[in-house]
């Protein structure tokens, strides 16, 4: 098992582009991927993608839908108990999470990657939606928030629960679309207070958005 503490959040990027363009091709020719907003995502500086999450092609599709920048994820660790597994989310940049242990080390690691100006992509639900409608956001997105001092990038997907939802083995050839929105700056953030208290009311705010993108409204 690796340590997070002393895991270097950094995409090699000739193995990153490579994998990218692998996805792409996969998601374009058996999924006809639409990829909407991408020039909303900042160039520069500390940014945090939060998406809705219905299946296992969430991150490729995040991944592929913005090449400005390398996009780091969270992802669980048990994915790095195997050799391959090891090299290739190291090669690509994943921050490694221990689900449902609050992992304060993973949230510390993708704070100093957002500090560093790099961009994070994760999933405020938490875990994959079991009907295919939006749930509530984890606080823990708030104290990232707060911590980092990025911005945020809301992304609605859709598509993917009904081409791979949780519990199905095969992948079907259904339409997927990624939208993202414009970024909630720091500024909205801090409107609505500091601190624990607060926390929720920054994820409940990242929510609204992605509902918004859900619901064509930005």
């Amino acid at each position: 098992m690796i340590d997070p503490v002393k895991h270097e959040v950094m995409a090699d990027m000739r193995i990153y582009q490579a994998s990218t363009r692998v996805f792409k091709l996969f998601l374009l020719i058996w999924h006809r991927l639409r990829i909407r907003g991408a020039e909303k995502i900042p160039d520069r500086g500390g940014v945090l993608i939060a998406s809705n999450h219905a299946s296992f092609l969430d991150p490729p599709v995040v991944g592929v839908g913005y090449r400005g920048r390398p996009i780091h994820f969270m992802a669980r660790d048990t994915l790095w108990n195997s050799k391959f597994g090891s090299w290739w989310m190291d090669r690509v940049g994943c921050i490694p999470v221990s689900r449902g242990t609050g992992d304060l080390k993973a949230l510390k690691l993708t704070i100093r990657a957002l500090k560093e100006g790099k961009v994070v992509s994760m999933f405020p639900e938490g875990t994959r939606t079991e009907d295919g409608e939006l749930q509530g956001a984890k606080g823990g997105i708030g104290f990232i928030i707060e911590k980092s001092g990025c911005v945020v990038v809301p992304a609605y997907i859709d598509g993917t629960y009904k081409a791979h939802p949780k519990g199905t083995k095969f992948i079907k050839p259904c339409k997927l679309t990624i939208s993202y929105g414009n970024p909630i700056t720091q500024e909205e953030f801090q409107a609505l207070g500091s601190g624990r208290e607060a926390y929720d009311k920054h994820a409940a705010l990242i929510m609204e958005r992605i509902a918004a993108l859900k619901n064509g409204e930005a």
